[in-house]
């Protein structure tokens, strides 16, 4: 569950990032990763849950957030096309 609440704030993170520095797209999956871990990380004030678990939820939130980038790519190409 608290994967899913910082899969969001690691998106906007990444988008953030991107367009601020020129990221390599074969990196953004890995950049992802270790910003949801970041995330993950600082956010012990929300949580009483232990680091090991804010590390795997922030890791398993930054691997989600760059599916989640990659679904709403996809539809916006797929409704050019029709």
């Amino acid at each position: 569950m608290f994967s899913s609440l910082l899969t969001p704030l690691v998106t906007a993170l990444m988008e953030l990032l991107k367009r601020t520095f020129p990221i390599p797209k074969k990196y953004i999956p890995i950049t992802s990763f270790f910003v949801g871990l970041l995330v993950g990380l600082l956010a012990s004030p929300f949580t009483d849950m232990d680091a090991q678990l804010r590390l795997w939820s922030g890791g398993i939130a930054g691997l989600a957030a760059t599916g989640l980038y990659e679904i709403g790519k996809r539809s916006k190409k797929s409704k050019r096309k029709c």
